[in-house]
């Protein structure tokens, strides 16, 4: 007997599949899917999960120094003339940051392998929505893995929905604990 599910697809369909929908798992913290696939996912996710869980505190903090442009009341650069041109000033500012670990660099560098770049909408009242980038990795490392720090595994959960009326398929929520 195999170690996966073929899901009835070719193996590059596949790992996008299941690399989508852990995306989307993360992301979200709820996805409905069928059975078999959320067996799948769950597997992966789970994989990760433990992967930001053990390698969470692995940082230190270092201050470094960083050029930052000056704005003015509006927020936008400070230009002064040097020879004749128009040059942005800058402030040097005292900054922290985290350095990893090489562990944690690793892990990170395995989790990237294995999420699609995530966005999210943001609706400010009488505003136009702006669509922004989400960092799933730095979420995985801060939110969820503090989360589950006291955890050993079982990070997600499958309640059975019911039938799919279209094919009879079992339908399942796939939630994070």
């Amino acid at each position: 007997m195999a170690g996966y599910r073929k899901l009835g697809r070719t193996s590059d369909q596949r790992k996008a599949l299941i690399r989508g929908q852990v995306t989307s798992l993360l992301n979200n913290g709820k996805i409905v899917t069928t059975e078999t696939r959320a067996k799948e996912i769950r597997k992966v996710a789970e994989g990760l999960i433990a992967l930001a869980v053990k390698e969470k505190d692995n940082f230190e903090e270092v201050t470094v120094k960083a050029k930052v442009p000056r704005k003015d009341k509006d927020g936008k650069r400070v230009k002064e003339v040097v020879d004749g041109k128009k040059v942005t000033v800058y402030d040097e500012v005292d900054k922290k940051i985290k350095k990893d670990q090489p562990s944690r660099l690793h892990a990170r560098r395995q989790m990237l392998k294995v999420l699609y770049p995530a966005k999210k909408t943001v609706t400010e009242k009488g505003k136009r929505p702006v669509v922004q980038d989400v960092d799933l990795v730095a979420k995985l490392f801060d939110e969820i893995a503090p989360k589950y720090a006291d955890r050993n595994g079982g990070y997600t959960r499958i309640i059975k929905i019911g039938q799919r009326k279209g094919d009879a398929a079992m339908e399942v929520l796939l939630e994070l604990v």
